[in-house]
């Protein structure tokens, strides 16, 4: 086991108030652990020291159980990573816009057969996108077109076709004949990190975590898709639509919300880059009694690794404060400052420790979620 501890003393202030009739003060700050380490633990040492009591949960890897997954252990389910198809744009399959969408489709419709860790959605934003609901109707008409018509000319490429795959996942999705070399390939299937995504756009900066559409939709449709885009006058639309919706350049959500479809429509109008669907990460943690850790939040695309996690965990053992044990898959390799580092989930965990924003993201889109105090009213309007 490869390890780098952190030990982070955070004292907690408490302003002790005249109490009166009996009543307990009614605002809690948020729970601070008084001493938080995190550690590099690797996969095959991590299911130990979860099931030992010896840390209560695992940030952003898979432990390797031998056996069944003992019953005080317990997961949590974000979203995984982006499956991605790609058209090599110098293939001779590749000649024109119907050629590129055959060879798509052919791809899609043979991995999206294959019982999995993938999900078959054909769409970028995903039901872990706050937005979804926004777009649903989209995204199943996406579904149902990749379906349609299984027997089109699809079928003559399929002898021919030779693809590159990045990952096991990919690998396992391919048969065998169509698997390619590095050079020599038509199509290409990767992965794409969903809280990689999310991480590698955000901005941490004196308490300030954003910027606010990061966990959108139809920002992860822009940052996965917008490279394919190769017509100037389509590529122009789309900029000027993303720079609207940063700007708030609309009247009303009606106009956002189509505002939003629109962009998303315009990035998938094309078949040399797509989104072939999506996996789930599962995230374990210690739940026994009263060795392990309750009240656990999670963002939907960076799981445990998010300042939620962080401000509402608490052991079990505890009424209040506590040793928290943390592992991490990885190294930290990012630099050690709060400028231009703390980028790695290594970095980000510690960071997300350290900083004390007012606000922290919603765990699926761009709101935010009060720190410390809600602000309630004690009474209802009537």
């Amino acid at each position: 086991m490869t390890r780098r501890s952190l030990l982070i003393a955070a004292m907690t202030s408490i302003a002790i108030t005249v109490a009166r009739s009996g009543h307990e003060l009614p605002v809690y700050p948020s729970y601070y652990p008084h001493e938080i380490e995190i550690a590099t633990v690797a996969s095959e040492r991590a299911a130990d020291l979860l099931r030992d009591g010896k840390m209560h949960a695992y940030v952003g890897g898979t432990p390797r159980f031998a056996g069944a997954i003992p019953e005080t252990i317990s997961a949590v389910e974000s979203h995984g990573s982006f499956v991605i198809v790609r058209v090599n744009p110098v293939s001779p399959l590749a000649r024109d816009e119907a050629s590129i969408c055959a060879l798509t489709r052919a791809v899609i419709r043979e991995i999206g057969g294959k019982a999995g860790k993938l999900i078959l959605h054909p769409y970028p934003v995903t039901p872990f996108h706050g937005d979804f609901l926004n777009h649903v109707d989209l995204a199943a008409a996406a579904k149902a077109r990749l379906l349609s018509n299984p027997t089109d000319a699809t079928g003559a490429i399929v002898g021919e076709l030779k693809v590159k795959t990045v990952g096991a996942l990919a690998r396992s999705l391919v048969r065998a004949e169509w698997q390619a070399g590095e050079f020599d390939w038509d199509v290409a299937i990767n992965q794409v990190s969903a809280d990689d995504l999310v991480a590698s756009a955000s901005v941490a900066l004196n308490g300030w975590l954003g910027p606010r559409w990061v966990r959108t939709g139809w920002f992860a449709a822009y940052r996965l898709l917008v490279d394919a885009i190769v017509d100037p006058a389509r590529r122009r639309r789309i900029e000027s639509d993303v720079e609207r919706l940063r700007a708030g350049d609309y009247d009303g959500a009606v106009e956002r919300i189509n505002l939003e479809r629109d962009l998303v429509g315009a990035l998938v109008g094309g078949c040399r880059k797509t989104v072939a669907g999506y996996t789930v990460k599962r995230e374990h943690f210690n739940s026994e009694f009263s060795a392990g850790i309750e009240n656990v939040a999670y963002d939907a695309h960076e799981g445990f690794n998010s300042p939620m996690f962080i401000r509402t965990v608490k052991l079990k053992d505890f009424p209040w404060n506590g040793w928290l044990a943390l592992g991490v898959d990885g190294r930290a390799q990012a630099a050690w400052n709060p400028i231009a580092g703390f980028t790695d989930p290594f970095g980000r965990l510690m960071w997300f420790a350290l900083g004390d924003p007012a606000a922290v993201p919603s765990p699926y889109d761009e709101n935010w979620v009060f720190n410390r105090i809600s602000d309630v009213e004690s009474k209802p309007r009537r």
